[in-house]
């Protein structure tokens, strides 16, 4: 539908989105070590820290010789895995676009917990939908989808420039891409329920980004982009008009 290329929002609490950066290269490195291992090595890789919901519950038995982490870190792990390179592509290119206003608005270490809490939340949610399943779940966008929901609350009204349709250049509002993402989520979620894309993380990390973006966002940032209120500007005449000086003041995909 939109794919985002740039928004014209600079940051004003902090000077470099670090956090935002790191996520991306921590991906981008866990990508480049599975393409240098064999087809059963990846596979192996997946089970052990791809998030698989049966396994989370107990309701399946982990393959014999074969590791798997803990349930709380298979919660996260699974984030930092991807199918191919158009699924870490997609993925990093919204928190590109999106992670460092929603990092300005949290600072550093409260934005890392809110994405990797997003990524829990995804992953439950995406379990529920079907407790017993065998299929381990990767993908960052249970997470992304958080994070573009804290800056839907957040920046509604600032400019985003996205190629529609993927080839038409075009300047739109947050909120009208946003809005129309999150939309069609919830439409697949209902009309497409066994899809290789698991619909139903997208839509966990939706609803954790914009309960915790409440929370985790610093004390003082405005939400939707109302402005912080300040003193009543004083208007300022000339001495001689005033007569006195005045003073200037699945693949979760």
């Amino acid at each position: 539908m939109f794919i985002p290329l740039h928004d014209a929002n600079s940051l004003k609490r902090i000077r470099l989105q670090y956090v935002t950066i790191a996520l991306i290269a921590a991906n981008c490195i866990v990508f480049a070590l599975q393409a240098t291992q064999t087809a059963d090595m990846m596979q192996a890789a997946v089970i052990a820290f791809g998030f698989t919901p049966g396994l989370f519950t107990d309701a399946l038995v982990a393959p014999a010789g074969l590791y798997v982490a803990p349930d709380s870190l298979t919660l996260v792990s699974y984030a930092f895995l991807h199918g191919d390179i158009f699924h870490l592509g997609g993925n990093m290119l919204f928190l590109w676009v999106f992670g460092d206003n929603v990092e300005d608005a949290m600072g550093h270490f409260r934005f890392l917990i809110f994405y990797l809490l997003c990524a829990a939340a995804a992953a439950l949610f995406h379990g529920a939908m079907d407790l017993g399943s065998d299929i381990p779940l990767i993908g960052a966008s249970g997470a992304v989808a958080g994070v573009l929901a804290a800056y839907l609350v957040l920046h509604p009204k600032v400019k985003i420039w996205v190629l529609a349709f993927a080839r038409i250049p075009i300047r739109l509002p947050a909120w009208i891409v946003l809005l129309l993402w999150i939309a069609f989520q919830f439409v697949m979620l209902f009309a497409m329920p066994e899809d290789a894309i698991s619909w139903a993380a997208h839509v966990g990390g939706i609803i954790a980004g914009i309960v915790l973006v409440f929370l985790f966002k610093r004390r003082g940032v405005p939400l939707f982009d109302r402005q912080i209120v300040t003193p009543a500007a004083v208007e300022i005449r000339h001495p001689r008009e005033a007569g006195t000086s005045v003073p200037v003041t699945k693949w979760g995909r």
